[in-house]
């Protein structure tokens, strides 16, 4: 089991910038990849970027391509998501999540993720 805590939200204004960061810790060789998800009021839970642990590949949902960076330090066993020219459709709790080695889905599906942080709050004002 890998335990994931995540930080940096906030309340911004439209235009700007937040960082978010998730430390992991406990089994974390079993990382596969590393996921940033998010999810509004109402609406279901959303992939919105991964990155892979050992390579760094990258997967990016369009909506943020552009806009938004996932990356990894490995030896703070820490990936960020540095968030720039965020809008209000942007607002929602942001969950990082682990999927680890053994899984059968893909980077972009909630499914595949076995590990979860317990969020944190991105609000953009308009």
């Amino acid at each position: 089991q890998v335990q994931l805590v995540e930080s940096g939200g906030g309340l911004v204004q439209a235009g700007g910038s937040l960082r978010l960061s998730c430390a992991a810790s406990g089994r974390t060789f079993s990382i596969l990849t590393m996921g940033w998800f998010r999810q509004a009021p109402g609406k279901e839970r959303e992939f919105v970027a991964a990155i892979g642990w050992t390579f760094g590949n990258t997967w990016y949902t369009d909506a943020v391509k552009g806009r938004f960076t996932i990356s990894r330090d490995n030896a703070k066993n820490t990936v960020y998501l540095q968030m720039n020219s965020l809008n209000p459709e942007d607002t929602a709790v942001y969950y990082c999540a682990a999927n680890l080695y053994g899984s059968n889905g893909r980077p972009v599906e909630v499914r595949s993720y076995a590990d979860w942080g317990q969020g944190t709050q991105v609000t953009v004002s308009s």
